[in-house]
């Protein structure tokens, strides 16, 4: 199970401005504001971004947002996209992953991977 997870951002306030935007659609909103982190969550923080302070490089992170429905999924890409977010896949059926796979990637200001994804068949 996953309890949290967690990005270092290099400009933390241009990245709580695209999570504010695309989460909204997915039902996720801003739950705690440290000023150096801040997490997001339905009930609970469970996915936190916060300043870039150790290690060096890049390495791509991807993470997945549960979508109730397609709509939410299409909502979380034009929010995304309007927020200034690399297309990766617009939304669509992934039948590679399984019939019902219907998910939208895009790269968030600090070039991670992010999804939304529904698993429901409509």
């Amino acid at each position: 199970m996953l309890d949290h997870v967690g990005f270092q951002c290099a400009d933390l306030e241009r990245s709580a401005a695209f999570y504010d935007a695309v989460l909204a659609p997915l039902g996720g909103r801003r739950l705690l504001d440290f000023k150096v982190a801040i997490g997001y969550g339905t009930d609970h923080a469970d996915f936190w971004i916060g300043e870039f302070n150790e290690g060096e490089g890049f390495r791509e992170s991807h993470i997945a947002f549960a979508a109730a429905d397609r709509a939410a999924v299409d909502a979380f890409f034009r929010a995304a996209v309007e927020a200034g977010a690399e297309v990766l896949h617009e939304p669509r059926l992934h039948p590679e992953y399984h019939e019902h796979y219907y998910g939208a990637f895009v790269r968030d200001p600090d070039g991670n991977n992010v999804e939304a994804v529904c698993h429901r068949p409509e």
